[in-house]
C-alpha cells in the first residue's frame, strides 16, 4: 500500500471499530559519504519508515506501530493499539482536527546529484590536508538527512511536511612539536549549495590548531567565556528542565517558578520551529498543533514550559506546540530550534574561553542541573587569547550559570543533538575550574 492508501484504510477501519485514532506516518532517509587519502571510501544510505497509532478506546489511550503497510499489518497495529488502550490506566482524548496542508520546507535543498555530493566530501578531505600541521585526515565527509511526516486522525486532522538538512564533517589529527590534538567537527546547513568545503576545512583546522601547545590550568575560580558549541551543549541539558512532561513527573527544578527571574536579564531563550534557516523547521508538531515562535525565558524571566496538549492541560497552561514522538514511541515533548538570542554586548577581559565540553551525558544532571565536565579552552588576558589550556574540569549549576551571564555576543551558531541548540559566545562572571 502507498502511504495515502494506508491512511484511508486505517481511518475507515478505526471508525468501523468505534475508536478514535491518530496516525503518524514518518519516513527518514540519511546519506553519508566518507573520503580518505583522496578517495571515496564509503557511501552509505539508510531508510526507515513506519506508522504509529494513538488510539482512544473507552476514554483510555493506547499506542502501537507497524513498519509494514499491508492490510494485515495495519489491522494488527490498530487492534494492538485498541487493546493497549483498554488495558491502559491512562485516560485522554484526541484533539479536534482540521486540515493543516502539505508543506515542503526542503524545496531544492538536497536535490544536487550524487556526484556533486561526492565532490564536496573529496574537496573537504583534500582541503583539510593543506596545513602542514595536519598529520592525518581520518575522514572528510558529507551527510544529509531528509524527513517526511504525515499526520491524520478520525477527528479531521490532516497535514504533511518534508524537511531536512545537509552537513560537512571532518576528523583529523594536528601536531606541532610534541603537542598533538585530534579534531572532529560538523558543519550543518539547511541547503546543500550553502556548504563550502574550502572555507569549512579552514574553520575546522583553525579550531583545532589554536588548542596546540596547551598549558595546564591552575585550579581556581575564573571569569568564563563559553563559545557557541560549549553553550549550545549546555542548552541541550537545560532543555530537559523546560519540558512540561518532565515538570509533570517532578523532574524539573523549574516547576512552580513561572514568572520568576531564573537567569540574567541578558538571557532571552526562544524556541522557533519556523526559524528561516533553522535546522529543524516544522509547520506543526506531532499531534497537529500549529508551530509558532515561543519565548521560554524573556530577559531572565521564566515564561513557559514547552508543552504538548496533554502536559499543558495538566499544568493549566497554554499548549506551545511541542508534542513530539517517533512513530515507534509515545507522545513526549521536545524543542526544535532552541536558542539564546544574540545581543552583541560581549567584551573580553581576562579568564578562560571554553571551546567545548566532553562527557556531557555522564557529567551533567538534567534534573538537578549540576554539572562537572572535562573541557578544552584558551586563556584570555587583556582582552586577547594568550595560549591554550588543558587538563581541567568545569563544575557548577546551570541555573547559577545563567544567572551569572554578563555578556552575550552576536556570533550565533548551532549544535545538533536530536534537536538544534543555538547560542552566541557568552561571558559568565565566575565558574569553578579544577586543574593542576
Amino acid at each position: 500500500m502507498t502511504r495515502e492508501e494506508a491512511k484511508r484504510y486505517l481511518l475507515e477501519r478505526a471508525r468501523a471499530l468505534g475508536v478514535e485514532a491518530e496516525l503518524l506516518f514518518q519516513e527518514e532517509r540519511e546519506l553519508s559519504l566518507r573520503a580518505r587519502n583522496g578517495a571515496l571510501e564509503e557511501i552509505k544510505e539508510a531508510r526507515q519508515r513506519g506508522v504509529g497509532l494513538r488510539v482512544v478506546a473507552e476514554g483510555r489511550v493506547g499506542y502501537a506501530y507497524t513498519e509494514e503497510l499491508s492490510p494485515r499489518a495495519l489491522d494488527w497495529a490498530l487492534e494492538e493499539a485498541r487493546e493497549n488502550a483498554l488495558l491502559s490506566g491512562k485516560r485522554g482524548s484526541l484533539p479536534e482536527g482540521r486540515p493543516l496542508g502539505s508543506h515542503d520546507l526542503l524545496g531544492e535543498g538536497l536535490s544536487a546529484p550524487l556526484e556533486a555530493k561526492k565532490a564536496k566530501a573529496l574537496e573537504l578531505e583534500k582541503a583539510l590536508r593543506e596545513d602542514p600541521r595536519v598529520r592525518a585526515v581520518l575522514m572528510g565527509g558529507y551527510m544529509e538527512r531528509e524527513a517526511q511526516a504525515l499526520l491524520a486522525s478520525t477527528k479531521g486532522l490532516e497535514g504533511a511536511y518534508r524537511t531536512g538538512f545537509a552537513a560537512l564533517m571532518g576528523s583529523f589529527v594536528m601536531a606541532e612539536g610534541e603537542s598533538v590534538k585530534q579534531g572532529w567537527d560538523f558543519k550543518p546547513s539547511w541547503e546543500f549549495h550553502a556548504l563550502e568545503p574550502g572555507r569549512t576545512a579552514l574553520e575546522f583546522r583553525e579550531k583545532t590548531a589554536r588548542l596546540l601547545n596547551a598549558k595546564p590550568l591552575r585550579t581556581g575560580r575564573y571569569r568564563a567565556y563559553l563559545e557557541p558549541e560549549a553553550m549550545g551543549s549546555l542548552l541541550m541539558v537545560f532543555a530537559q528542565a523546560l519540558s512540561g512532561k518532565n515538570a509533570l513527573e517532578g523532574k524539573s527544578r523549574l516547576l512552580g517558578r513561572l514568572g520568576e527571574r531564573i537567569a540574567s536579564p541578558l538571557v532571552t531563550l526562544v524556541d522557533d520551529p519556523l526559524l528561516e534557516r533553522g535546522l529543524l523547521r516544522r509547520p506543526f508538531d506531532d499531534e497537529g498543533t500549529p508551530a509558532r515562535r515561543t519565548v521560554v525565558v524573556e530577559k531572565g524571566v521564566f515564561k513557559t514550559f514547552l508543552h504538548n496538549r496533554e502536559t499543558a492541560e495538566a499544568l493549566g497552561q497554554e499548549n506551545t506546540g511541542h508534542g513530539a514522538r517517533n512513530y515507534r514511541g509515545v507522545l513526549g515533548v521536545a524543542p526544535s530550534n532552541l536558542y539564546l538570542e544574540p545581543l552583541g554586548n560581549l567584551a573580553f577581559t581576562e579568564g578562560v574561553l571554553i571551546t567545548e565540553f566532553m562527557g556531557l551525558h555522564a557529567g551533567a544532571n538534567p534534573v538537578s542541573l549540576d554539572f562537572s565536565l572535562q573541557a578544552l579552552g584558551l586563556w584570555v588576558e587583556e582582552g586577547e587569547v594568550r595560549y591554550a589550556v588543558e587538563n581541567f574540569a568545569v563544575s557548577g549549576n546551570l541555573l547559577e550559570l545563567l544567572q551569572g551571564i554578563e555578556g552575550v555576543g552576536s556570533d550565533l551558531d548551532w549544535v545538533f543533538w536530536g534537536s538544534a541548540f543555538g547560542s552566541p559566545t557568552v561571558a559568565v562572571a565566575e565558574l569553578s575550574f579544577a586543574g593542576a
